[in-house]
């Protein structure tokens, strides 16, 4: 991890750190959410994240960056900017799973870089871990701008946060919040 305190004030100024009583994208209720497209909006502050990313792996040989749909298109372009390769990026499927489209392709034994903007459960990494398998591809590691995970991922390569944050999870039936009656919001734009 780099300098968190820089960091997390770029994401304070941006106010992309919320309060209240929120429903994370895993189903889990939070008093804490970190809203990333509330920086990803201002490009100076998008750009100095990535530059962190970038440094902690510029000695990786990283021949592709790729990151998950929709805040990893940014951050996989910015990010590959900066260490001179390409950035791509994994769709969502009717199946519910993530694929490479549009052309893009992970060579056999191709140096891979996976970033992603917040992790929590790791869900959206492991779909993208599972699209470089699939290729072929080398994970040399993963990089993420927040990393608020309770547990550790299941993948042999090192993670790069940011920010290091573990923040407050309940399961909705053991919810203090939900108990106090506090609205339950949905942030973001994805379906339930």
């Amino acid at each position: 991890m780099a300098n968190n305190n820089y960091a997390e004030n770029l994401f304070t100024s941006s106010g992309a750190i919320l309060n209240g009583h929120f429903l994370l994208t895993s189903g889990l209720h939070s008093p804490v959410y970190w809203e990333k497209f509330r920086i990803l909006q201002y490009p100076e502050y998008t750009s100095r994240l990535c530059q962190m990313i970038a440094g902690n792996f510029s000695n990786d040989e990283v021949e592709v960056v790729i990151g998950p749909t929709t805040g990893g298109i940014i951050l996989s372009y910015e990010v590959a900017r900066y260490l001179g390769t390409r950035g791509i990026f994994a769709e969502k499927t009717h199946a519910g799973n993530r694929a490479l489209k549009r052309g893009f392709e992970i060579k056999t034994g191709e140096r891979v870089l996976l970033v992603d903007d917040v992790l929590t459960t790791g869900k959206s990494i492991m779909e993208v871990v599972d699209v470089i398998n699939r290729a072929q591809g080398k994970l040399v590691g993963i990089g993420v701008l927040v990393d608020r995970s309770e547990k550790a991922l299941d993948v042999d390569a090192p993670l790069y946060s940011c920010i290091r944050s573990e923040t407050i999870t309940y399961r909705p039936e053991n919810c203090p919040l939900c108990a106090e009656g506090i609205p339950l919001v949905k942030p973001g734009s994805s379906e339930v």
